[in-house]
């Protein structure tokens, strides 16, 4: 399951795409740093979007931690999302690309083999989340995963919740189900490349 992805993008480009999907952002926290990043791991700090309770149509960018301690202490990093509502506490993760690992094509390669998929002709695209308190490391988010749609499926047997732009604002609205949100995109709306 993905563990790794990728934001390169600034603030005010993410502000920009979002206020064309008609959602604005506010920054109850202040406007955070983002960094552009090849790699964001689990446990590292990186850009949500947050329902603001009551309000259809804003979401609160704020950075927090991929992932909080489960009961064995691995971390949640990714979240089966079926037969699950989801009707609180959800959230958007910024991204350009995510990453998938495999066994190598290449015999004698010791790595596994690194596939980057992007959304095309989209700057950035937005990962199902929900997000937790907890004692030991604070809020933090985690993924939520499903069956693999028609581009993942030939490189893993699950994938995140990739939300086409359509649905972010209703993402951010917990009155809206969220089963009628989770869905696999068409057929080629995914790139991939071998990057490693």
């Amino acid at each position: 399951m993905c563990n790794d992805y990728r934001l390169m993008v600034d603030v005010a480009s993410i502000v920009e795409d979002f206020a064309d999907r008609n959602i604005k952002i506010r920054f109850g926290e202040g406007a955070p740093n983002i960094e552009a990043r090849e790699d964001i791991k689990i446990t590292d700090v990186a850009p949500i979007i947050r329902t603001i309770e009551g309000v259809r149509g804003e979401g609160d960018m704020m950075q927090r931690r991929w992932s909080w301690p489960g009961p064995n202490k691995r971390p949640v990093y990714n979240f089966r999302s079926e037969g699950r509502e989801f009707s609180s506490n959800r959230c958007l993760i910024v991204a350009d690309g995510f990453y998938e690992f495999t066994d190598p094509i290449d015999p004698k390669k010791k790595r596994k083999d690194k596939w980057l998929f992007t959304k095309k002709d989209e700057p950035i695209f937005c990962i199902a989340g929900i997000w937790r308190d907890t004692p030991e490391v604070g809020e933090a988010f985690t993924m939520l995963t499903m069956e693999p749609g028609p581009d993942i499926a030939p490189y893993h047997d699950r994938q995140i919740v990739v939300l086409d732009r359509s649905v972010w604002a209703d993402w951010l609205d917990p009155s809206v189900s969220a089963k009628s949100l989770i869905k696999a995109l068409p057929p080629s709306t995914l790139q991939v490349e071998q990057v490693g």
